[in-house]
This record gives C-alpha cells, sequence and structure tokens, in this order.
C-alpha cells in the first residue's frame, strides 16, 4: 500500500520532507499547505502536488494517509491533534511541542484515534549515533560515566525577525530549537535524567528566549553530564557534538549534523580508530544532514506493519521533558527533577 502524504508548512525544513517522499517508492506527496499562498503555490508546483492555504482543506481530502507538519513549533499540537481528529497518521518536526501539556495532549490524542504519532529525530539513524548506540548496548563502554553535548553555533539577528523564532510562545531558545537533537542524543545514549541545574541568558540578540544556556545532570543510572548550546558563537557555526565516557571507552561525535565519528577509544578496539576517522564521509552541507530520508521511510513501514515508528512521540517527549526542566532551574535558580 503506498501512504500519501500531505505536508503542511512550506518554510525551511519542508524541502527535506519533500526530497525524501519522492525517493521512496511506497510514498506520495499529494498536497501542500502553507498560510503564504505564493509560498503555497510554488512549493506545489516544484513538487507537482496541490496547494493550500487552510490546512484543513488538506486535511479534509480523503486520499491523504498521513501528514509531515512543518510549521513552527509552537503550532505542532494543534496542526496535530486536528490531523489525527481527521484520521491521518502525523509525523512532526522535532520539538513534538514546546510544552509538556501540549505534548501529553498529541500522545492521548494518537492512542485515542489509532493512528500512528512519530516525530523528526533524524540523527538517530545516523549510522555513528547507531554505532555508539550499539557499542552502549553491547556493554562496550562498561559503566557510563560522564556525557556532554555542545553546540555552538551562530544565528544573526535577522534569522530572529520573522515574528516566531526565538519567541516563547512558538519557538523557545537555542535549546529548545537548535540544541535538541543533541540534548536527544545524550539522553538516548546516557538513559534517563534524575535532576539538572541550569543557567540561561539573551547576550547577544534580541529576542524572547535564551541565545545561550548551560546546564548539568545527573542521570538515574549515576552518570554526570553538561550541556552547552546558544546561537551567539560568531562568525559561523563551529561545533556541534555528544561526547560519552566511560570505563572502557570514549568516543565523540561531532560534525555538521552528528554525522562523524571524532574520537573512538574503545577497549579492543583501538588500533580502530585511525581508520574510522579517516573513512568518514564528507560533512552535509546543513544541520539538516541526510537522514530525512530514514525517518520517513520507516514512518511508512510503521503504518504499514502496524507497529511503533523509530522514533515514536513518547520518545520526543523525554527530550522536551529535559529542556522544559532546564528552564524552570534557569528561572527558580535550584535543582529541579526531570519529569518522567
Amino acid at each position: 500500500m503506498s501512504l500519501r502524504f500531505g505536508l503542511i508548512g512550506c518554510g525551511r525544513v519542508a524541502p527535506r520532507h519533500a526530497q525524501s517522499l519522492h525517493q521512496l517508492h511506497d510514498a506520495k506527496l499529494v498536497a501542500v499547505a502553507d498560510i503564504k499562498a505564493p509560498r503555497a503555490a510554488h512549493f506545489a508546483e516544484e513538487y507537482r502536488a496541490d496547494p493550500y492555504t487552510d490546512y484543513h482543506a488538506l486535511l479534509a481530502r480523503r486520499d491523504v494517509d498521513a501528514v509531515s507538519i512543518c510549521v513552527p513549533s509552537g503550532l505542532h499540537a494543534q496542526v496535530a491533534v486536528d490531523a489525527l481528529h481527521a484520521g491521518k497518521h502525523v509525523l512532526v518536526e522535532k520539538p513534538i511541542a514546546i510544552t509538556l501539556d501540549d505534548a501529553d495532549r498529541m500522545i492521548e490524542v494518537a492512542e485515542a484515534t489509532g493512528c500512528t504519532l512519530g516525530v523528526v529525530l533524524q540523527n538517530r539513524y545516523n549510522h555513528p549515533m547507531r554505532q555508539v548506540r550499539d557499542l552502549i548496548d553491547e556493554g562496550k563502554l562498561g559503566r557510563l560515566y560522564l556525557g556532554n553535548a555542545c553546540v555552538r553555533w551562530f544565528r544573526p539577528q535577522s534569522y530572529y525577525e520573522d515574528e516566531w523564532h526565538g519567541t516563547w510562545a512558538m519557538d523557545g531558545g537555542a535549546l529548545m530549537n537548535q540544541s535538541i537533537h543533541h540534548i536527544d542524543a545524550l539522553q538516548w545514549f546516557l538513559g534517563p535524567v534524575r535532576s539538572v541545574y541550569a543557567y540561561t541568558d539573551t547576550l547577544a540578540h534580541r529576542m524572547e528566549a535564551e541565545d545561550v544556556g548551560v546546564a548539568v545532570l545527573r542521570f538515574a543510572g549515576g552518570a554526570l553530564a553538561t550541556i552547552e548550546g546558544s546561537t551567539l558563537t560568531w562568525p559561523q557555526n563551529l561545533e556541534g557534538s555528544v561526547a560519552i565516557f566511560g570505563e572502557r571507552g570514549s568516543v565523540k561525535i561531532g560534525g555538521t549534523a552528528l554525522n562523524r565519528i571524532v574520537l573512538w577509544k574503545v577497549e579492543g578496539q583501538l588500533e580502530q580508530e585511525a581508520e574510522i576517522l579517516t573513512s568518514q564521509v564528507v560533512d552535509p552541507p546543513s544541520v539538516y544532514g541526510y537522514s530525512h530520508r530514514e525517518v520517513l521511510r520507516d514512518f511508512v513501514q510503521a503504518v504499514q506493519e502496524g507497529r511503533p515508528p523509530g522514533t515514536p512521540a513518547p520518545e520526543a517527549r523525554k527530550s522536551l521533558a529535559l529542556v522544559a526542566a532546564i528552564y524552570e532551574s534557569a528561572r527558580c535558580g535550584r535543582e529541579v527533577m526531570v519529569e518522567a
């Protein structure tokens, strides 16, 4: 069964979804929606789909089986809930939502309607990420001691002047938007977070939310970790990485989109590090990376097979809960327990 898709929101990340759908033999993009009519029309023409300015009209189409949601983060929940109530399977861009209440509402409606709800955490599908996860699952790093997620990126002031980026209602700041993939990776590797202590600030931009945040984490398994996320490292993106240190190994993933191993010192594999590092592929041209197609391929197969997708909504909720706890700690100036 080929799955027919609608795409809601034709902004920056939308081409990743449209291009991926065109590359899958069992999926087809048939309709797109955007509140800006010229953008919807241009996008529809480029990808041979029907344009709409009201996503409710798209959802009313009986030949649309699933939708990709690429609207601003603050709108994810309402659009997803509307789509689920319309009987559509839903794949939503990260973060799943910007409040835990909204995320829980999405999950509850998906369960009630029996529709599939997945979230785009595309870096989990990258080969280096899978390699590290396999190391951990096989116990080859031993007990995990320490972790770090670092996002030293740059955004000009103009980036925050589109009426939604950097606002609390629609986006959040450097942690919720730019750092969410790295935060997700850190907790995916190290397990549930017990508590956080954090600072955030807005130092280099005119915006509501933070352009820099730092946090110290204590994990349920005993490990400690740090998070550093920002959009103020002039003049360009300098680093985006996740590092894990255990009793029998130390590994670090970097690159443009968590796509490249930059440190691999594992007991019994020390002689392989040079080969691993020299065999790394060229970085992708943007932080989106190359794995949207794998996310969509898995999502289509999940719907067809009646199973949860590889990155289901409850998994995406974990990184949202962690960011929410970081924000709460920064506001109240104390250690905050992370909601399970």
